[in-house]
């Protein structure tokens, strides 16, 4: 089994390796983060996750969580229970969508200035019964991306918004190539 400190000290060496490339921004899922701030996980959960963004620091590197397990409001509680301006959000609309957490356009407004990284993916709701929902070519799921980068935009995003999908082969270029049309509009 590997421990939460193994993984902390392999986040590091990725922190350490990837500044060596020059990179300046990591984002990852970090498993599932309590929304009860009482939890035991959760408050052992702040310290070692401070550890690894101290370390970030170190390095000049933000660190973003990436969105879709947690509530919009834990991923914001979070990152101000750290205190570490090094913090920020990945946002990806249609993991909130996927795991049944969140409308995108609400959690935009919850996160406010601390977006700082953007996956454009889209994706559909769980049906009863089913624990996650399904990815879909962008724009044919349910997030509303037009509004939701005007959205980002008022809030004064200007970094990159990187198109994700998850799937291999010919399918994902022609998925990749109709969503650089879909999203230039809007950008």
């Amino acid at each position: 089994m590997v421990t939460r400190e193994r993984r902390i000290s392999l986040a590091k060496e990725i922190s350490d390796m990837v500044k060596e490339m020059g990179v300046d921004y990591l984002a990852s899922h970090v498993g599932f983060i309590p929304d009860d701030e009482e939890d035991p996980l959760y408050k052992s959960f702040l310290p070692a996750m401070k550890d690894f963004l101290t370390h970030c620091k170190k390095n000049n590197q933000i660190f973003c969580f990436e969105t879709g397990q947690e509530l919009p409001s834990t991923l914001k509680r979070t990152i101000e229970d750290l205190k570490m301006e090094n913090t920020g959000i990945n946002l990806d609309p249609a993991n909130l969508i996927l795991y049944g957490k969140a409308n995108p356009l609400d959690a935009v407004e919850i996160f406010g200035k601390y977006v700082k990284g953007m996956h454009a993916k889209d994706g559909i709701w769980p049906d009863k019964g089913e624990v996650l929902g399904k990815e879909v070519p962008l724009g044919e799921g349910m997030v509303n991306f037009p509004l939701l980068l005007r959205r980002l935009k008022k809030l004064g995003y200007k970094r990159p918004v990187t198109i994700e999908r998850e799937i291999g082969g010919e399918e994902q270029i022609r998925d990749i190539k109709k969503a650089i049309k879909f999203l230039e509009p809007f950008l």
